[in-house]
Order: structure tokens, then sequence, then C-alpha cells
């Protein structure tokens, strides 16, 4: 299962407004316009309660969830929303592979730059560090995405240097190892 961060049509989810929804705790069943459960409220957070349909984890703001008799509902079914994500998924699979390519620039998650994708090979990511092809690091796919602002690793420069250098300490240990 993914955790799909993803942003929702709100005109598709719009709910009855209410000031405060006491119904949407962690653990309420949600319920959709044919009254079928899409899902149980698995944790609320600053304004947000996320929805496990069983296929997709879904965060939706609060206020998209109406009051119903047995507790929160939805203006869409388990089966509508879950089409939405997997909808939202490929799309967004679809622009990564068109954006991970030999070539392509790409920043780190605090917008700096990262470098230059030197390779793709199924989920391997080949970057040379600032361009320079001395300094390569490999990254997976899944590390990767597509913003408004252009290719971006999820993870930063600090954070890559820190594991290169935790696999370079633990590279002579390994290389000892069977001595």
């Amino acid at each position: 299962m993914k955790f799909a961060k993803l942003a929702i049509a709100s005109v598709a989810l719009a709910a009855t407004p209410a000031m405060a929804n006491d119904q949407v705790v962690s653990g309420a069943t949600v319920t959709g316009p044919e009254g079928n459960a899409v899902g149980t409220i698995v944790a609320v957070e600053n304004g947000t309660a996320v929805l496990d349909t069983g296929k997709h984890k879904v965060p939706l703001a609060v206020n998209m969830y109406g009051q119903g008799e047995t507790g929160p509902t939805i203006t869409v079914t388990q089966a509508q929303l879950n089409s939405m994500i997997d909808a939202q998924l490929a799309e967004a699979a679809a622009k990564l592979d068109a954006a991970l390519v030999a070539g392509a620039t790409a920043m780190d998650a605090e917008q700096a730059p990262l470098g230059t994708i030197v390779s793709v090979e199924g989920n391997n990511v080949v970057v040379a560090r600032g361009g320079d092809e001395a300094n390569k690091v490999a990254l997976l796919r899944e590390h990767f995405a597509v913003t408004p602002n252009g290719l971006m690793a999820l993870l930063t420069n600090a954070q890559i240097d820190a594991a290169m250098a935790q696999a370079a300490a633990a590279a002579p240990a390994a290389d000892g190892a069977g001595q």
C-alpha cells in the first residue's frame, strides 16, 4: 500500500461543511453516498484525517467529511476514491518516467542543486553530483518526484552525504571481515 500524498478534487469530495466534526477520529469507519464503508480513519493530525481504503491511505482535510448517523461520510464510494488515487498515481509515475532521463538536472529536497542524471536502469538512478562525473551517487527511482519546479530528489544533499559517509565507513569493515 502506498501512502498517497495527493490532492483530491475538492468538488468530488465536497462534504457538508461543519464547524467541527467530532466523528472524524482515528478508528472511525467512513461511509460513502450509498451507505457502504469507504475505509477507516487511521490518523487525525493538523486538520487532516488519513483514510485507509484497504488499497490506499488518503489524507483528506477534516472538513471534507460530513456527519452521518453512524459516523463520518464522504461523497464518493470506495471504488471511486481508489480509482481517483490510481489515476493520480499513474499520472505521477508517467511524469516521473518522462523526467528521469540521462542529462536531466535534479535538485534536492531543499531545492538546492543535486546534479545531472547519468543513467537510469530499472529502479537505479545514477546522478553526477554537481555535474561531476567523478562524484556519482546511485539513488532509487522512488527517491524522486516531479514538482512544479522540476525533478526533485526526496532527500537533501546532507542526507545523501551522510549516507555516503556511512557506506564508506562500513566498506573497510566489510572488506576486512573475510580475513
